[in-house]
């Protein structure tokens, strides 16, 4: 079995990319009421800051910040996965290898994790998730998307509702291309 490595900052803040193993799909935003609730019970037993957060039809984008000596984003992942599979319809076309294994053919194995190093990286990755939904072509303006924390960042005047316009910002960070 490889030896993933992870940086682990205890109390640390990161960014991270999840995606679903079929990345036609819509299953994130067609069951979006599960995936929050999965988000939530989570954090119950498991506290962590959701900094950002935007969810598109086949992957989501976010930035956690880890309570004061915890570094244990892994099973958080783990836990958010395994309730949002565990309400919807297992329909989905399965290997004999995730058979054998008993695992829905929902998720990626893995997830993308970058640790957050500074106020720049930080507001980058921030602004990111917002950015990505044009990105994907899903909008044409950042707030017309209504599964993000953009939101939340317009109520509380940290942005304005027209954010990014239709320009990209300049981001140097995300996901891989």
């Amino acid at each position: 079995m490889p030896n993933y490595r992870r940086c682990r900052v205890s109390g640390g803040t990161y960014f991270f990319t999840v995606n679903l193993l079929e990345r036609r799909l819509d299953l994130l935003v067609r069951h979006i009421d599960l995936l929050r609730e999965a988000v939530r019970v989570t954090r119950c037993e498991r506290p962590f800051r959701i900094d950002a957060w935007v969810v598109l039809p086949d992957h989501m984008h976010c930035v956690w910040t880890l309570p004061s000596g915890d570094n244990d984003f892994s099973n958080r992942w783990k836990a958010i996965k395994i309730r949002f599979v565990q309400k919807i319809p297992a329909v989905e076309r399965r290997s004999q290898v995730r058979t054998n294994k008993g695992e829905r053919a929902i998720w990626q194995r893995r997830f993308w994790e970058h640790s957050i190093r500074s106020e720049q990286d930080y507001a980058a990755h921030i602004d990111y998730c917002h950015w990505n939904p044009m990105k994907h072509g899903l909008v044409k303006r950042v707030a017309d998307w209504p599964y993000s924390s953009f939101h939340r960042y317009v109520r509380h005047g940290l942005l304005p509702e027209d954010w990014a316009g239709s320009d990209q910002p300049d981001l140097a960070c995300g996901e891989r291309d």
